[in-house]
């Protein structure tokens, strides 16, 4: 059985090898044991556990293709089946999204909200909340900087794709400037109480004015740093070189009981890339 187990892993990881985008599901993070028994002290500590515990599970029951050869996109998941939204359930449940982006590139925006919609089986996300990616220190963010997310957010409103779409930690005038230029409407704007213990006055009362909901949150600017995903793979893996591989975005979902609500899922969506040599 040992001997198995240990040509599954090689097997796995001559996938992973060859391999020039990979894709990672968590599971949903509500029904994993494993990472249930564990109290992570942050988002950050969170996903880590999570990518480390998914490539595990995935290394130990992953064969190579018996025909068709190798793909260049390897799709990493538990070998439980994901918990897709059935139909007649759908208007009961409120599936919200917050997306990280960890590259400049928005065109991964698109792909990241489709590879939700057919993860949980829905045809439209309720509600997507974007967090660009963090600027250099000293970099003033202004609305420059959002723009080209937000026009990709709108897009997909547009083809109704996106219910609803918000932001993360814009201050009351960054806020209004989006407001005022945008031509669909943030619906929610969220604030971090780390480093904001109250909400601000004025943004609170602009936000009233134009009916936008305030929500706070405990994610750091950077969810995850390319090196903490680099150690997370490479703990995983053992062997596999990882120094290429580059984290394009994170997605985390979760699925809201609306009468009660109460989280019936949660878990990730991890897009990495190896760079071209």
């Amino acid at each position: 059985m040992e001997s198995l187990n240990t040509n599954v892993t090689d097997n796995a990881k001559a996938i992973l090898n060859n391999a020039k985008t990979l894709k990672l599901h968590t599971g949903n993070l509500v029904n994993r044991s494993r990472l249930k028994k564990k109290c992570p002290s942050s988002p950050s500590e969170e996903l880590q556990d999570c990518i480390r515990a998914t490539l595990i599970d995935w290394l130990s029951t992953t064969q190579l293709p018996s025909e068709g050869g190798v793909s260049d996109t390897v799709v990493c998941s538990i070998p439980d089946p994901t918990e897709a939204i059935k139909p007649e359930e759908r208007e009961e449940l409120k599936v919200s999204v917050k997306l990280f982006l960890c590259e400049t590139d928005q065109s991964s925006i698109p792909e990241a909200l489709e590879m939700a919609c057919q993860t949980l089986a829905v045809s439209q996300l309720d509600s997507v909340i974007i967090a660009p990616r963090g600027l250099p220190e000293g970099t003033v963010q202004t609305l420059a900087h959002l723009q080209p997310a937000w026009e990709e957010l709108e897009a997909l409103v547009r083809s109704q794709k996106i219910a609803a779409i918000g932001t993360s930690d814009l201050d009351k005038d960054l806020l209004e400037q989006l407001y005022k230029w945008s031509q669909v409407k943030p619906s929610s704007n969220q604030v971090n109480l780390a480093s904001c213990c109250v909400m601000p006055p004025d943004l609170t009362a602009f936000a009233k004015d134009y009916d936008i909901q305030l929500l706070t949150h405990s994610d750091p600017k950077e969810l995850m740093s390319a090196t903490a995903f680099q150690e997370a793979v490479q703990e995983s893996t053992k062997e596999l070189d990882v120094a290429d591989w580059r984290l394009e975005w994170v997605l985390r979902y979760s699925i809201i009981v609306k009468s009660r609500g109460i989280i019936k899922a949660k878990g990730y969506l991890v897009n990495a890339r190896k760079a071209s040599p």
